[in-house]
């Protein structure tokens, strides 16, 4: 589970792709409704984080740099699977194109049949 979630070594199918990446959000908007009550409603920015207090803010910050990490380690297993470099993550700063492409591309389309330069099928282990 460890590697799945945290390293950028691999691949990873589409299936076990959704299924985490599904569950990071969840965790997250669990998690947001745990330690804040829920995201009060804010006139101005950096309202929320003075409503919510230092120290809510900071667990936070700390969980959405740990989902992130895991979210960008589940995208490079994508790319890997499709055979092609983790810098692809990349093309999601291109706007509405690159995010389209990125879905397209690790959420729907199959990765390579058999091992490539990434390692060996995540359908065939």
């Amino acid at each position: 589970m460890q590697s799945l979630l945290f390293s950028f070594k691999g691949r990873v199918n589409r299936a076990r792709f959704w299924v985490a990446s599904i569950l990071v959000s969840i965790v997250y908007d669990i998690a947001t409704v745990v330690v804040c009550g829920g995201i009060p409603a804010a006139d101005e920015p950096g309202a929320v984080f003075e409503s919510i207090g230092p120290v809510r803010a900071i667990v936070m910050l700390i969980l959405f740099i740990v989902l992130v990490w895991v979210g960008l380690a589940l995208a490079v297993k994508r790319w890997h699977d499709r055979n092609k470099t983790g810098w692809w993550i990349l093309i999601v700063l291109i706007p509405v194109i690159g995010g389209l492409w990125y879905l397209i591309e690790c959420g729907f389309l199959k990765g390579t049949a058999g091992p490539n330069r990434y390692g060996a099928d995540p359908l065939a282990a």
